[in-house]
């Protein structure tokens, strides 16, 4: 036997016998069963039918001497909050660079403007606070929990690319969750994977549900990609996870309400059609049903989903199946089909404008997004008393 080959064989048995006993000391909370609880609005009032019109657009600020920004993530605040919006990105000198941090923005409502962006995360610190270390950091996805403290997963890697990635689950540590003060302590590492717990990435926001819990949807990157619903209770705590489609192709799911217990998955697919697969659950997230696939072109590339009232649901993709240079905002009210209800972007055809975000507040519509891989946009739509073009 090759002392290269005992070298291997030593390596696979002592990270197979950590996994394990990770896994072990983990599996009493991902055994738990998913009790069924229903989804509650963004908004009390509800969104009453009409068209959108855009209100007001621009970018938000970067933190300093960054070149590159992807992936950002927006968190509504509450009513009674300085700040209507908070929003998340991984920001540095590139994808994967090793100077990468989570960044953070919040929108001031005094103000009526963003508050210059300050990194939240570094890999540094929470390699430090885990006790082994990170080697790059992605997708973050905000989260304000029952009593208000902000939590945020991240996409982490210890070795390897996005394919050896684990999700951290991170905690607000400081008192206040006013940008300034905003600090995190490492929660947990996710424990979605019995071995190695590796290669589950985060991307879209989670679903609130009635008990100040939420669902938060994940897929599995390496080799066959399948997407799943991950549950919490109102304190954060992992409850379990339900597969959200039987398909072995979709990732980057985002979860849309058209009740409180009928919701929708639309899921980025990695195959030639071009197309958006969808699942449903008629039960509040216990059983996943696939759907054919919808009408709208798609590059595989990420989309946002949103359901803002009974059989009222929002969606930003992009509608091309060859490139990402444009970003619709559409509209339906059954989940299957789609109308185009108003263009986010359309640039030109070298332009890149991908990883869409939304969220509600103060009665607007917010999108984020990616633009050429450089910075992060935003755009905020307001409900119109005009009909919507088309039919949904």
């Amino acid at each position: 036997m090759s002392l290269v080959f005992r070298c291997v064989v030593v390596l696979v048995l002592g990270m197979g016998t950590w996994a394990l006993g990770f896994w072990q000391r983990e599996r009493f909370e991902a055994a738990q069963p998913v009790t069924t609880v229903r989804a509650v609005w963004p908004t009390p009032a509800g969104v009453g039918s009409g068209s959108w019109e855009l209100e007001a657009r621009g970018s938000i600020p970067m933190p300093l001497n960054t070149l590159a920004a992807h992936a950002s993530n927006l968190v509504a605040m509450p009513s009674d909050s300085p700040a209507a919006m908070m929003a998340f990105w991984f920001a540095g000198d590139r994808e994967s660079a090793p100077n990468v941090q989570i960044a953070a923005s919040q929108w001031d409502r005094g103000s009526q403007q963003w508050a210059p962006a300050r990194f939240v995360v570094n890999r540094h610190v929470m390699g430090q606070k885990l006790g082994y270390g990170l080697r790059r950091l992605g997708n973050p996805v905000g989260w304000l929990d029952g009593e208000g403290r902000m939590h945020l997963f991240v996409v982490a890697t210890g070795w390897g690319g996005w394919a050896a990635s684990r999700v951290l689950q991170l905690r607000q540590s400081s008192s206040s969750n006013a940008l300034p003060d905003l600090e995190f302590e490492p929660l947990r590492v996710l424990p979605l994977s019995w071995l190695w717990n590796i290669s589950h990435l985060v991307r879209n926001a989670p679903l609130s549900l009635a008990d100040g819990g939420m669902v938060l949807p994940v897929h599995f990157e390496l080799g066959l990609k399948h997407a799943s619903a991950l549950h919490f209770d109102a304190k954060g705590t992992y409850l379990g996870r339900v597969r959200i489609s039987a398909q072995r192709d979709r990732l980057q799911p985002t979860l849309a309400m058209q009740s409180p217990t009928q919701w929708w998955a639309f899921m980025r697919v990695q195959r030639e059609n071009g197309k958006i697969a969808a699942s449903r659950t008629e039960d509040a997230g216990r059983h996943w049903e696939d759907q054919p696939d919808l009408a709208l072109d798609n590059p595989d590339a990420a989309v946002a989903g949103l359901g803002l009232a009974p059989n009222r649901m929002v969606m930003v993709f992009n509608p091309s199946n060859q490139g990402r240079a444009a970003l619709d905002l559409g509209e339906s009210a059954n989940g299957q089909n789609w109308s185009v209800v108003t263009a986010v972007e359309n640039g030109a055809e070298s332009e890149e404008f991908s990883y869409p975000a939304m969220a509600w507040s103060d009665g607007k519509l917010w999108v984020s997004y990616t633009a050429d891989r450089k910075w992060i946009q935003w755009r905020r739509f307001i409900p119109s008393a005009a009909g919507v073009r088309g039919t949904p």
